[in-house]
């Protein structure tokens, strides 16, 4: 692809063969408006007058569960410090990193992080977002200060964003007080609401952007605080998407059953209205009534099978889950990884190692795993993001966001279709990813970032002060 930068967008894209809602089709014409969406959708098209895909094209992906600044500190907590190393040791080198923190780093470090999950087919992102204060725990003098670099670091990347301030205020269930690595994260109901409002006056009408609100955890905020914080939103837009870790870890579902005498999703479910508005992030401990009482909510299973192996959370039992119509997505989470195949290869691979078969999460006999997981984790994650009819598919109507294959790539050589997705999905292992279109505007050119060396450098400049600093 030669036309097009993201300083002017793209009038449409000519595709050999793209992935449409009901199949791969061949000769198509994508043909995009003013505000990035598809116009149209024209099949057996000669393409004249716009430029060619280099390559098969599907649908970008949306990560549906992110922490921006965890980015820098990818790699620092690899070294055993104890004989049980868990999360929550992990969550003690956090701590410690985050004091660091200033806004121009979240800025720089969110920057660099949403321009490689372009470069490696995610087109949008869910920004669960918790760090709103300065190093000392008081509020910026602008309070969504951290909120608004997070939409400026979209920006100058040019992915799509839902923006979920997240109300953190206590430090463990029965409303226990934070501790000090916390401080930079606690917030009241209406301060967290305030940061909301600023946040959604700051998006504006913009079709590429959406805002939401996350709850930490059940550890972290109290029923009431859940009721208000919920009401609050509602007031602002009934329709907003809710956020919330849930039953990552054994000692979490402890605490829980010690708190209520119920286990976290089992008390979510019977406490809140969890809904198709709703993503569950991890979900990992949970019973045979809890999946299937999630799966038939409608709520997405926010699943980020790199990060939860990376902390040894545990395995989320997908396979039970997708055979009761559970819907699901795909976050990289601390960002050890970024890379959407790697999350769906993991998803798998992890299914495999409990249940000693192959395959197992293919949607029937003679099915493409590869490319039903791909298809399953563009609804999850576009509905997850609160653009369920905006995002994941190549339809009109649709946001502009799509992915360029490399036909060069080695291991995609005389795979066409759905056997392509597969050996993308469980092949890989380079840089598949040839051409990137986000809302119209093309943001990556034969694998490459076209404001690259600028967001990589400010990056460098930011993690020397950071780790200097350490």
């Amino acid at each position: 692809m030669t036309e097009g930068t993201m300083d002017g967008p793209l009038d449409g894209l000519f595709c050999r063969r793209a992935l449409l809602p009901d199949g791969w089709a061949s000769d198509v014409a994508l043909r995009f408006d003013r505000q990035g969406r598809i116009a149209a959708v024209e099949r057996g098209s000669d393409g004249a007058g716009l430029p060619y895909a280099a390559g098969p094209v599907v649908p970008g992906m949306a990560n549906l569960h992110s922490h921006a600044f965890q980015r820098a500190m990818a790699g620092l907590a690899e070294r055993s410090g104890t004989s049980d190393d868990s999360f929550w040791t992990w969550r003690e080198t956090m701590y410690g990193f985050v004091r660091r923190m200033t806004p121009e780093a979240v800025e720089a470090v969110a920057a660099l992080l949403y321009m490689e999950m372009l470069e490696q087919g995610y087109t949008a992102v869910a920004e669960f977002h918790y760090l709103h204060h300065d190093a000392d725990g008081r509020p910026f003098a602008e309070r969504a200060e951290m909120s608004r670099r997070i939409l400026a670091a979209a920006d100058s990347a040019g992915i799509g964003l839902t923006h979920l301030p997240v109300l953190y205020a206590h430090g463990g269930f029965g409303g226990q007080p934070p501790k000090d690595g916390q401080k930079r994260f606690v917030n009241d109901v209406d301060g967290l609401l305030s940061i909301v409002a600023a946040t959604r006056a700051a998006c504006g009408d913009s079709p590429n952007r959406r805002v939401g609100l996350a709850l930490h955890s059940l550890r972290a905020v109290t029923p009431e605080e859940m009721r208000d914080a919920l009401d609050g939103l509602d007031a602002l837009d009934p329709t907003a998407p809710v956020h919330i870790h849930i039953a990552e870890q054994t000692a979490e579902v402890d605490d829980g059953l010690a708190w209520s005498g119920r286990r976290p999703v089992d008390w979510l479910l019977g406490n809140a209205p969890v809904g198709p508005r709703w993503c569950l992030v991890h979900a990992t401990h949970v019973t045979p009534a809890e999946v299937t009482a999630l799966a038939a909510s409608g709520a997405v299973a926010g699943l980020c099978p790199t990060t939860e192996a990376n902390l040894g959370d545990g395995v989320f039992p997908a396979a039970d889950f997708l055979a009761q119509g559970g819907r699901f997505g795909i976050g990289s989470d601390s960002h050890i990884s970024v890379s959407a195949a790697e999350e769906l290869r993991l998803l798998e691979y992890g299914q495999r190692l409990v249940h000693r078969r192959r395959n197992v999460l293919a949607g029937g006999p003679g099915r493409s795993i590869g490319a039903d997981l791909y298809r399953a984790a563009l609804a999850g994650g576009a509905q997850a993001l609160g653009q369920a009819d905006a995002r994941g598919a190549l339809a009109p109507g649709r946001l502009a966001d799509l992915v360029v294959l490399d036909a060069n790539d080695p291991k995609l050589f005389s795979r066409a279709d759905d056997v392509l997705l597969d050996a993308y999905v469980f092949a890989g292992g380079g840089r598949a990813v040839r051409d990137v279109v986000a809302a119209g505007r093309l943001v990556v050119r034969d694998g490459r970032h076209v404001r690259q060396d600028g967001i990589t450098a400010a990056y460098r400049q930011a993690v020397q002060r950071l780790l200097r600093d350490s």
